[in-house]
């Protein structure tokens, strides 16, 4: 997927969403977001849209202040009639604000690289992940195109693979050791494979179909809700081959978004 698929996605993540909470009750808790209801959570991802529009639009060298969207104390009764199109504007700015920007402006990111390339990926797939946290928690199927769940798969890997998250997260360090390895196997596409490599100093990942110390398989969609957090092995919609002790490690360790 490129800059201008991950501008649209966000746009069209969106628009799936809003179109899901169409008369629903926003009270609802969220269980893959604790602490939270929907209306909450649909206020912390269109805030987190605008943060990151602005942060886009003003080419930003450090980071703003991210707190109007982490309290969420104030959205507790949210009416999808007025966060519906609230959620919209705030992904069309986005959106249109990293068009403006163009794929190779400099900006502040959080991981090395600085511009809107980041952005629209991260955003892209937040909007999604988050979509699945608002329509599971209301009761409703959660489906993802294909190349947009792999794309998702291939990012967290690559930001969980990043050196500098064992600086900033130095128990993932424990996880390093000989003959760790895990592998996921989405069953119902081609070609969607995932090599988690622990057994040299850094965490490494490539796309591959090798024997490995664990093995997960199921359903795309599955196994991208169980490396965020959003299922657990134990729900049955994934299968574990092999070291399930190692599995629940990783994911225990490796965790953002």
């Amino acid at each position: 997927m490129d800059f201008d698929r991950h501008r649209a996605e966000i746009v069209a993540q969106t628009e799936l969403l809003t179109a899901s909470i169409v008369d629903a009750d926003l009270t609802t808790p969220v269980p893959s977001c604790p602490g939270w209801n929907a209306g909450q959570l649909l206020r912390h991802l269109g805030g987190g849209q605008r943060w990151a529009a602005d942060v886009v639009r003003t080419r930003a060298t450090e980071p703003p202040s991210d707190e109007f969207f982490r309290d969420l104390s104030p959205y507790a009764e949210e009416d999808p009639v007025v966060v519906g199109p609230w959620l919209t504007v705030g992904a069309l700015a986005l959106s249109e604000a990293l068009a403006e920007a163009g794929p190779d402006a400099g900006m502040w990111t959080p991981v090395p690289g600085g511009s809107p390339l980041f952005w629209a990926r991260r955003f892209a797939h937040e909007t999604a992940v988050h979509r699945a946290d608002a329509v599971l928690a209301l009761g409703q199927e959660f489906e993802l195109d294909p190349e947009v769940a792999v794309d998702t798969v291939d990012e967290w890997m690559e930001l969980g693979s990043l050196p500098v998250m064992l600086d900033l997260k130095p128990t993932q360090r424990e996880l390093l050791g000989p003959g760790r390895t895990i592998h996921l196997h989405a069953t119902d596409v081609d070609d969607a494979e995932w090599v988690v490599d622990l057994t040299g100093e850094v965490i490494r990942w490539r796309r591959a179909h090798e024997k490995s110390a664990v093995a997960v398989r199921g359903p795309l969609v599955e196994l991208l809700l169980v490396l965020y957090g959003r299922r657990s092995v134990d729900r049955g919609t994934v299968e574990v081959l092999g070291d399930g002790g190692l599995l629940d490690f990783f994911l225990e360790r490796v965790t953002f978004g």
